[in-house]
């Protein structure tokens, strides 16, 4: 058994993680909560790309309040980001947000806690202690047992209190440093991990660290949701969550997108599909394999490999389903032709 399927089941709103639940994929909206409008359509992108539980931050009492209207207009588990100010995970609790994420290392007044504990005991609210190496408790140096003594600190408060739906995540920005923290995690604590690294960077930097990171903790056995932090769009997150998950072999009803290189035999102009597919499949949510290829050389090969693929020539292309040519048609034709296919698969 993975140590994954070891840890407690924990129920967020519409949905349950931790034992044999699939890895959930969450991201943070970084719009201004208190702006509902803005926040709604942004969380409803999200999940129509595949964002599974959402988190929202709360700054003050009018983003506490805002946590009604935004949740009476989703559809996936709400999760309100709490810092420094326990009054406010007070006021997301009794306006209905589906988990509480709180950070040990600015939040300690243990009687703050305890109120916290009995309401969300009383809706069945879990509790996401949030260790991240940016605000370790003064106290505790940057090594991996210090991420789990911040961590243990505050789930003995709460098994203290019998409460015990709790997530637990401990990220870092340093790959390494992170890796041994969740194997650690991994061995401590009976509850669900939600893993990253922890502000890895733009899209492109961050997509290059957190793949890599991610991806070993989650070939480990390790991990039961997963966030991308990427300095960038929300959307990218839930792009690159997917792919993670995908190539890990730990997701299976997404699609998979090959495509060549491009080079001085490319014939057609296929950046520009490759892209334009790309983003379409991320709102098609089953498995096939679509194969956009650019001469005679690999083309022919990998668009027989593929579900539906096209092999580009002199500005045009062969349509291949499930290996077999199927037609040539126009290269101004191939982005509608790929499209209607893959909605027809």
């Amino acid at each position: 058994m993975l140590l994954r399927e070891k840890t407690k089941i924990i129920k967020i709103g519409n949905k349950y993680i931790g034992g044999s639940n699939p890895i959930l994929i969450q991201s943070m909206t970084n719009t201004k909560t208190k702006d509902i409008d803005a926040t709604v359509k942004q969380i409803k992108e999200l999940e129509a790309l595949g964002c599974d539980i959402i988190r929202v931050a709360v700054l003050d009492k009018e983003d506490a309040y805002s946590i009604g209207k935004i949740k009476s207009q989703i559809s996936i588990p709400l999760v309100a980001d709490i810092h420094f100010d326990p009054e406010l995970a007070l006021i997301a609790i009794k306006e209905g947000v589906d988990k509480i994420r709180l950070n040990p290392g600015n939040i300690s007044d243990k009687e703050k806690i305890k109120e916290i504990v009995t309401e969300c005991k009383k809706r069945q609210i879990p509790i996401r202690i949030g260790v991240n190496s940016g605000s370790l408790p003064k106290d505790l140096a940057l090594k991996p047992e210090s991420f789990i003594e911040a961590a243990m600190r505050h789930v003995k408060i709460l098994e203290e209190l019998d409460f015990h739906d709790i997530v637990i995540s401990l990220k870092a920005s340093n790959i390494d440093l992170c890796y041994e923290v969740y194997k650690l995690a991994a061995k401590t604590f009976p509850y669900p991990l939600h893993i990253g690294i922890t502000e890895s960077g733009t899209v492109f930097k961050g997509l290059i660290t957190s793949s890599i990171g991610i991806s070993k903790i989650l070939n480990e056995g390790i991990g039961n949701t997963i966030r991308v932090s990427l300095t960038d769009e929300p959307k990218y997150e839930i792009w690159a969550a997917k792919e993670i998950l995908n190539e890990c072999h730990l997701k299976y009803d997404m699609p998979t997108l090959t495509s060549c290189p491009t080079c001085g035999r490319t014939l057609i102009d296929l950046i520009p599909i490759a892209k334009e597919i790309e983003q379409y499949l991320q709102t098609v949510h089953k498995k096939i394999h679509v194969a956009v290829m650019g001469c005679i050389v690999n083309g022919p090969g990998e668009a027989k490999e593929a579900d539906i693929g096209i092999a580009g020539g002199n500005g045009k292309a062969v349509i291949f389903k499930k290996g077999i040519p199927y037609k040539t048609i126009k290269e101004s034709d191939i982005i509608d032709e790929l499209k209607k296919e893959i909605d027809l698969f």
